[in-house]
């Protein structure tokens, strides 16, 4: 199940459910009880470094798809 943030509106507290998406608008009651939050926008990291860029062709393994070492033939 997603894991979604919201924030409650009486307290500002914020806090995350684990819930099924069908229930992702449903009312959400933050730590201290209150009834009264919005779901907010959630923001994830990719993975990888910033900037790169693939190897280039030259890098690539001699030999067929599974390297030099398999001795494949191709």
């Amino acid at each position: 199940m997603p894991l979604y943030e919201y924030r409650c509106r009486t307290c500002e507290d914020t806090f995350e459910l684990r819930r099924a998406m069908a229930e992702s608008s449903d009312p959400a009651t933050c730590p201290s009880g209150h009834l009264n939050s919005v779901r907010l926008l959630s923001v994830f990291a990719s993975v990888g470094a910033a900037g790169s860029s693939p190897a280039p062709a030259s890098a690539a393994p001699s030999g067929g798809g599974c390297g030099s070492s398999c001795g494949c033939a191709h």
